[in-house]
C-alpha cells in the first residue's frame, strides 16, 4: 500500500500563516483514486468553505484517470470533506472571523492508506512579511554555504 506525501500547496506556504491545522478524509469518485496515486493533483487557488454543517474544497483540480472509463468526474468539482461535528463547528466559529481562510495544505495517504487533506487556518501575509521571509531564507543559505566551504577546507 502507497503511503507519504502526494502533494503540498507551497503557495499556501509562500502566502499564508498558519494556526490550526486538520486531517480530514475527501470524498473522492470513479478514477480520482487512482489519479492521485499517479501524484497528478493541482492546488491552484483551492480552498475550503463550511457550508452548513458540511465543509467543502473548491478549486482542486484533479486531471481524469486515463484508463477510466467515459464515466470520469468533472476534474474541478467541488469535493466534500470529512470531519467529525465538533471539529466543523469549530471551524466555523473561527472562519467567521475576519480575514482567516481554510487553506489545503498537503494531500497525502496515511499509514492505513487513506487519503487524508491537511487543511490549515490561514491568515494572509502581507508583502513585508514575505520580504522578511525571503531574507531570513537567503541568509540561511548563505550560512549553510559558509559552513560547507569550511568543512571541505579541513
Amino acid at each position: 500500500m502507497a503511503t507519504g506525501n502526494i502533494s503540498t500547496n507551497r503557495k499556501a506556504f509562500r502566502d499564508f500563516h498558519f494556526a490550526d491545522r486538520w486531517e480530514c478524509g475527501i470524498e473522492l469518485k470513479g478514477g480520482e483514486v487512482k489519479s492521485m496515486r499517479q501524484g497528478s493533483v493541482n492546488f491552484k487557488d483551492s480552498f475550503a468553505r463550511v457550508e452548513g454543517e458540511e465543509v467543502f474544497l473548491y478549486n482542486l483540480h484533479i486531471p481524469p484517470y486515463a484508463q477510466a472509463s467515459f464515466l470520469n468526474e468533472d476534474p474541478d468539482r467541488p469535493r466534500k470533506l470529512l470531519l467529525h461535528k465538533k471539529e466543523i463547528k469549530k471551524i466555523f466559529g473561527l472562519t467567521t472571523q475576519k480575514g482567516l481562510t481554510l487553506v489545503p495544505t498537503k494531500i497525502y495517504f496515511n499509514k492505513r492508506g487513506f487519503l487524508k487533506v491537511e487543511l490549515a487556518l490561514g491568515k494572509g501575509k502581507k508583502l513585508y512579511d514575505k520580504r522578511d521571509d525571503i531574507k531570513k531564507r537567503e541568509a540561511q543559505k548563505h550560512i549553510d554555504r559558509l559552513i560547507r566551504s569550511h568543512q571541505k577546507q579541513r
